[in-house]
């Protein structure tokens, strides 16, 4: 079964993460949302509930699973028995931080394969990042993700 892993930290995971995880099961059999633990960058959401989130977005995704981790990336997708490493590229800038990524993650382990895929253009512009400042602001954030995590950052913000 061809197997996709789609890293990130997803805090929270936003319509742009939705694009590119219902156009990877056009092509793959199989697509696991590898949730990051990754403590350095201070996520808003706990890990669990960065999971729980990222669970209820694709819940009529049957082939898409949803599951935590920590520690090497190669190592993740060695035990996922995966083919390859789904990375979405919003702009340029995205793109040099992504190819080096790539290239130690290869020469970490020469199968690994990394599968670049840029969202729809109204998403190009998206990140988790501007979705929490906005709402930290109190901005309308209903078009940049599902309800239930507007629904969560607010709540976890304060103001619900």
């Amino acid at each position: 079964m061809r197997t996709v892993i789609y890293p990130g930290t997803f805090d929270p995971i936003t319509n742009g993460h939705l694009d590119l995880i219902t156009r990877a099961t056009v092509l793959f059999a199989r697509v696991i949302v590898a949730v990051a633990k990754n403590e350095d960058k201070h996520p808003l959401f706990s890990h669990e509930e960065r999971i729980n989130l990222v669970k209820e977005a694709i819940k009529n995704l049957p082939q898409v699973e949803v599951t935590g981790f920590d520690g090497l990336l190669v190592d993740f997708v060695r035990k996922k028995r995966g083919q390859a490493v789904l990375r979405g590229l919003r702009a340029v800038s995205d793109f040099e931080f992504e190819f080096q990524l790539a290239l130690m993650n290869r020469k970490l382990d020469p199968n690994f394969e990394t599968i670049f895929m840029m969202p729809n253009e109204e998403y190009t512009f998206l990140s988790s990042r501007m979705v929490k400042e906005i709402a930290k602001l109190g901005g309308n954030i209903s078009q940049f993700v599902p309800q239930h995590v507007s629904v969560a950052l607010r709540k976890k913000l304060g103001f619900e």
